[in-house]
């Protein structure tokens, strides 16, 4: 079985769904949670969900804790459920395409560094985009720039505004974000 962690820094509706939608599947479970920020709604969700959930601090970051955590949890897929530091060169090496992210914009549009949430949303809506989406890509060094596993759209009307986006990204987050990494599991099994 694929043994999942999932990062994390805010509500944890992402979170929450991946844990729900991998109870179904037989292949992989979440078995962990890790979170940079001590107040995040997310620990609550997790604790209802009886999920192990650690609070990273910044030098967890860069004196390799969370490598540690991860590999003393036996983790073998990470994904990032709105994780918005950027994840350490040895983590990344450690698990070479088995970090996942999604990103509420189509990139390469409307991403990098301070890219993330209303940010995004907004930045769309005032630059007039008539599409938007999401894209699920391997996480590398770079914000955003990892290899494009796929990406879902939606219509951004003229009269929607930067919430209204928010929630139709929120929408292909909720359908889509599982799948896909289900489907990146069972091609780790397979």
């Amino acid at each position: 079985m694929i043994k999942i962690a999932v990062l994390a820094s805010g509500s944890g509706t992402n979170a929450e769904n991946l844990v729900r939608y991998f109870r179904e599947h037989p292949s992989a479970r979440v078995m962990m949670m890790a979170c940079d920020r001590k107040e995040a709604y997310v620990f609550e969700r997790m604790k209802t969900l009886r999920v192990p959930s650690y609070y990273i601090r910044k030098d967890d970051l860069t004196g390799g804790g969370l490598l540690k955590l991860l590999t003393d949890n036996g983790i073998d897929l990470v994904v990032l459920a709105g994780f918005l530091k950027l994840v350490p060169r040895d983590v990344i090496n450690a698990f070479p395409n088995r970090i996942i992210n999604v990103h509420p914009a189509l990139l390469p549009k409307f991403g990098g560094k301070g890219m993330y949430g209303m940010h995004v949303h907004t930045a769309v809506v005032n630059a007039g985009e008539t599409k938007t989406g999401i894209t699920i890509h391997y996480v590398n060094e770079h914000f955003d720039e990892g290899e494009i596993i796929a990406q879902f759209e939606t219509d951004v009307l003229p009269e929607d505004a930067a919430e209204t986006v928010a929630k139709k990204i929120h929408e292909l987050e909720m359908k889509h974000f599982p799948e896909v990494v289900g489907e990146v599991v069972s091609k780790l099994v397979g």
